[in-house]
């Protein structure tokens, strides 16, 4: 399944969920259902990934037309994939494994394997030179090399709640053209214009939350709104060395 097979419009509203519970997921969930989001990802803290799965199932019970992803923080990305159900539609993982300075890719490999071995059809949202990770000095080779491993490359500010350098996410999105990119920190509906013209998702808590768990939903459709409203700037999609 790829990207642009599973997501119609242009650009990807994905609303973050900090699961509590489930009745907290669910309340969420309809918060960026009903603004018109694209779909949600759910995500554990305090919780087992086996809790989040389950609630996860819950959600698509309710929901089984929309696109509901997992980000199991306990579990490293091969682990996650011999655990979710068909009906997991994204799977985002912090760290993807990528090292530009090397030529195997051993780490990023075995996701893939791992992926491939489990069935599983949906979407990896692998993230490269993400928050609290390695420090990625060479932005285009990580993103260039990303993109054989992964379903969308997944970059993000320099912590949680904090934007990313515009030029980075345009060096990243240079290097790998119309191989679809998202960004996952410090998106809000003020300063969302200033990424529309070069990624193509947005994957969202902080932006658009009154607090760690719950989404505020004025900010929720007025950041789907000024992503539906924007009128595409030229854009190239040659990838450059």
């Amino acid at each position: 399944m790829k990207y642009r097979d599973v997501f119609a419009n242009q650009h990807v509203v994905l609303p973050v969920i900090h699961v509590e519970s489930l009745e907290q997921a669910l309340r969420n969930v309809r918060i960026a259902h009903d603004a018109g989001a694209d779909g949600v990802f759910l995500i554990n803290h305090g919780s087992s990934s086996s809790d989040l799965l389950a609630v996860h199932e819950e959600v698509w019970k309710e929901y089984p037309d929309w696109w509901v992803g997992v980000n199991c923080l306990d579990l490293n990305p091969s682990e996650v994939f011999a655990r979710v159900s068909e009906h997991v539609a994204g799977v985002w993982a912090d760290n993807a494994m990528i090292d530009e300075n090397r030529e195997d890719q051993f780490g990023a490999k075995a996701i893939l394997e791992a992926k491939q071995k489990s069935g599983w059809k949906g979407l990896y949202f692998g993230g490269v030179a993400f928050k609290y990770q390695r420090q990625v000095n060479k932005l285009r080779p990580a993103a260039r090399i990303a993109s054989r491993y992964m379903d969308v490359v997944t970059t993000s500010g320099p912590g949680t709640g904090k934007a990313a350098d515009v030029e980075k996410i345009r060096d990243m999105k240079n290097a790998i053209g119309d191989f679809p990119m998202a960004i996952a920190s410090g998106i809000t509906p003020e300063n969302v214009v200033d990424y529309l013209d070069i990624a193509d998702g947005f994957l969202v808590a902080t932006g658009i939350s009154s607090n760690f768990t719950e989404l505020d939903a004025g900010r929720v459709k007025a950041l789907v709104r000024a992503v539906r409203s924007h009128a595409p700037g030229k854009r190239s999609s040659q990838r450059t060395t």
